[in-house]
């Protein structure tokens, strides 16, 4: 069964996906950043079970809080990357394809 694709887009086993760059890059930023989001939660509940789990143990006290610190510093590059290509690019730059 053939896909019934937009004029800038192209058909593959995935469904239709753009043909420009801008196009492309806009369809899977937002899974991107959603992907991101999901594995630093993740991230931050696996450190906070190594934490409540250590039972004393400085080794797995310590590896837990990483993990935690690690996680939510991810989770806000992800956030600032976004707002500054947000703003910068949309607003202040004016960049073409940037809605």
């Amino acid at each position: 069964m053939a896909l019934l694709c937009g004029v800038d887009e192209f058909a593959t086993d995935f469904g239709c996906l753009p043909s420009s760059p801008v196009g492309f890059v806009e369809k899977f930023y937002g899974w991107g950043i959603g992907l991101l989001g999901m594995v630093g939660v993740l991230y931050m509940i696996i450190g906070a079970y190594l934490v409540l789990m250590s039972r004393g143990n400085l080794e797995q006290l310590q590896k837990g809080r990483t993990y935690i610190y690690y996680s939510i510093a991810g989770i806000l590059l992800a956030i600032f990357g976004f707002v500054f290509i947000e703003i910068i690019g949309r607003d202040i730059l004016k960049i073409p394809g940037i809605n």
